[in-house]
């Protein structure tokens, strides 16, 4: 993807030295998600920023992965990241783009970053022969879900949570269900 000039700000493929901004960023998702709903998302912790900074730095290099920056002055505002993916009898679906996160720092929002953003990587997947781009979303996050309308994603799947006889997984009935299950895997 070449570089491209919007506004004030550059859209571009992430670098290695954008790491540590993706890894704040990062966090940052993690940190509305879990807000949005504490029993779903994971917490963040104190190794959420350098974790998530060095799982993205890891796939900077990946041949089906894309990870694009919006930046100004050296300064990264929000980053995409997604990739290209073949069948998956999990979620039902052929090949298809997929965008795992979307972030754009707040102080920037309402700029245009995450339009030019998420313009950038569909542009990105379609050249890479996706035939289509799929995402998921909080389902209390209105605005990138009108983000996404407004570019034309339409609902097609509905995630539902159940939390099981307590918050932490301990339950009984789950240790028995995990033993269960190594009893008959061997």
């Amino acid at each position: 993807m070449p570089r491209s000039e919007t506004s004030d700000f550059t859209i571009r493929p992430a670098a290695s030295a954008d790491v540590p901004a993706i890894g704040r960023l990062g966090a940052l998702l993690v940190r509305v998600h879990h807000d949005f709903d504490p029993q779903r998302f994971l917490a963040p912790t104190p190794q959420t920023e350098h974790g998530y900074g060095s799982y993205l730095g890891s796939q900077l290099r990946t041949p089906s992965v894309i990870i694009i920056v919006a930046e100004r002055d050296g300064v990264v505002l929000g980053y995409t990241y997604a990739g290209v993916e073949g069948y998956d009898y999990m979620e039902l679906r052929g090949p298809a783009g997929v965008l795992y996160d979307i972030v754009v720092d707040p102080a920037h929002r309402g700029h245009g970053v995450g339009r030019a953003l998420l313009d950038a990587t569909l542009e990105s997947l379609e050249a890479r022969g996706a035939p289509r781009v799929v995402l998921s979303t909080a389902e209390r996050n209105e605005p990138a879900q009108r983000l996404f309308a407004s570019a034309g994603f339409r609902r097609t799947m509905i995630e539902m949570t159940r939390e099981l006889e307590g918050t932490d997984g301990s339950s009984e009935r789950v240790k028995d269900v995990r033993e269960s299950s190594r009893l008959t895997d061997r």
